[in-house]
């Protein structure tokens, strides 16, 4: 089959669309052939030889596809060659075909086709992951999301907003916001033009955020922390913003706050299979109903990979750019 493959770290020339070994369905697992693939900031650091996938996963970029299930591995019971899915991997989505585990083989939700449907595991795992199980963001509470015209960024707002909170978010351009602002986004802080650190004070009352969903890490960590409202929760995703910081301890003492890093790639499978499950049964009767919906700034052909990664790497894209693979 063909694959995107990095011939060496490096930028986005480094791409190319080359013939890779078949994959082959093993005990626990299903072969997808695959739809569609979506471009997140991950695929660009291991793109740089900053991000290695994980042993056992394929050494191409992709951590999520859509497509149909053609063959199923010993033990599977719960799918069948046919099935429309949309999947979070490990590695291996930009290609024609990929190896799966059954419990990351997640339904394509009604109403959405195959296509678009390739931009909705990652972000739709991350939010619920870290937002619900991780910050238990409950009704009532304001989230601060950093990088709110991301593809995290757009489901994060319409998820918390579903789960009755107020959203505040930070974003680079006045069209980015008014996507935010269309999503359900209450404060809209350019980071360009604002510190956000006073515009939360501001619009809280001095209370601050009681979630922060965070992407930049230690460029923002003592920074969100002097946000962060009292029995508050920093939840780190990413590295944007650098890997080592320095922090005031007595700060986020003074607020009882806690900060959490977490990364959804490296889980036991085990994990991803029970956040799948949970973003199944709630997430997707939202995008059913029309209550939540995926944002994809453009579809573009897999052979223009390293277009795409240009684009996201300038910032030039809001919600998600998706790679159709299947003719």
């Amino acid at each position: 089959m063909r694959a995107i493959i990095v011939s060496e770290p490096g930028g986005p020339e480094v791409l190319s669309w080359s013939e890779v070994p078949d994959p082959v369905a093993g005990p626990g697992e299903v072969l997808v052939r695959v739809a569609a693939c979506a471009v997140n900031r991950a695929d660009i650091l291991q793109r740089q030889g900053l991000y290695p996938p994980p042993p056992g996963a394929p050494e191409w970029l992709g951590l999520e596809c859509s497509g149909e299930v053609i063959a199923i591995g010993e033990g599977v019971a719960s799918r069948q060659p046919g099935d429309a899915v949309c999947c979070l991997l490990s590695g291996g989505g930009y290609a024609e075909y990929a190896v799966v585990p059954v419990g990351q083989a997640m339904d394509v939700p009604t109403g959405i086709d195959v296509v678009t449907a390739a931009g909705l595991p990652e972000v739709a795992c991350t939010v619920w992951s870290n937002l619900v199980m991780v910050a238990h963001l409950e009704r009532g509470q304001w989230l601060l999301v950093h990088g709110g015209g991301s593809g995290i960024g757009t489901m994060a707002i319409q998820v918390a907003r579903m789960l009755g909170a107020r959203v505040a978010v930070t974003a680079g351009s006045a069209e980015k916001l008014a996507e935010c602002e269309r999503l359900g986004a209450e404060v809209l802080i350019n980071y360009r033009e604002q510190d956000f650190v006073e515009v939360m004070r501001a619009e809280t009352g001095g209370r601050g955020a009681d979630v922060i969903l965070d992407n930049m890490g230690a460029a923002y960590l003592m920074r969100n922390i002097e946000a962060l409202a009292r029995n508050g929760r920093i939840v780190v995703i990413g590295m944007q913003g650098g890997v080592k910081a320095e922090f005031d301890i007595g700060v986020l003492l003074r607020r009882n706050g806690t900060v959490h890093a977490t990364s959804l790639r490296s889980r036991p499978e085990s994990e991803k299979a029970d956040i799948c499950a949970q973003v199944q049964r709630h997430v997707w009767p939202w995008i059913s109903a029309g209550l939540v919906r995926p944002v994809v700034d453009r579809v573009m052909p897999v052979s223009e990979a390293a277009q795409a990664h240009r684009d996201l790497e300038a910032g030039a894209v809001t919600g998600k750019i998706v790679l159709a693979v299947a003719p």
